[in-house]
């Protein structure tokens, strides 16, 4: 495996703070992409796989977890909280319109991660106030892999919103997510930003 640190600001981002999120319509392409993020070091896999029943669901995530565990990274399901809980993953991501964060922390318990998706400041706070271990702000830009895209933030949406925190003395794990590209990673670094969530970049790295 390798193992990489890019070097951002002065600082090291490590591979820790880039969620690599899935896509894929079919088991196989799922896998592949998967397989492909943890190969170039990921250590954070988001299993995102919508419209599909729980018979298709499953076998794919227990190989998901077996990989996870082999390369040491970080395993969390989108959306699914009941089948997050039955395969015992490291956690789960909720949407806005999704299982509240507090029905999800009473399904999953307390050792489990949590996070959320916000797309505004208030959006942020209602997730603070819910106890989300971390939270996927965006989009920063138009991406296809989301059907319903909320507004789209930009560099300045980012910027606006992590100042409005810092006069708060707030501080949460924000991740910036929605067709994030490598050239993106560093001034989103210099605003604040905690991390980077992304499924295209990653598809399309070779060597990073």
């Amino acid at each position: 495996m390798v193992r990489i640190r890019i070097s951002l600001c002065g600082k090291n981002l490590k591979m820790e703070n880039i969620q690599y999120i899935s896509n894929g319509t079919t088991a196989d392409e799922q896998l592949q992409n998967i397989q492909h993020a943890l190969s170039v070091g990921c250590k954070w896999i988001q299993l995102r796989w919508k419209n599909v029943g729980k018979a298709s669901f499953i076998p794919v995530a227990l190989k998901v977890k077996e990989l996870c565990k082999e390369h040491q990274a970080t395993f969390i399901i989108n959306d699914y909280v009941e089948w997050a809980k039955e395969i015992d993953a490291d956690g789960i991501h909720i949407g806005l319109d999704d299982t509240k964060a507090i029905e999800a922390r009473a399904i999953l318990g307390l050792n489990k991660i949590i996070g959320g998706t916000a797309n505004t400041f208030e959006h942020v706070i209602q997730r603070i106030e819910e106890g989300c271990d971390y939270i996927g702000l965006g989009p920063l830009r138009f991406t296809t892999t989301k059907d319903k895209l909320s507004p789209i933030l930009g560099m300045e949406g980012y910027k606006e919103i992590i100042d409005k925190l810092s006069e708060r003395n707030l501080h949460p794990k924000i991740y910036a997510i929605g067709g994030i590209t490598e050239e993106d990673v560093k001034p989103l670094n210099s605003i604040g930003i905690y991390g980077v969530a992304a499924s295209g970049m990653i598809n399309n790295l070779k060597n990073i």
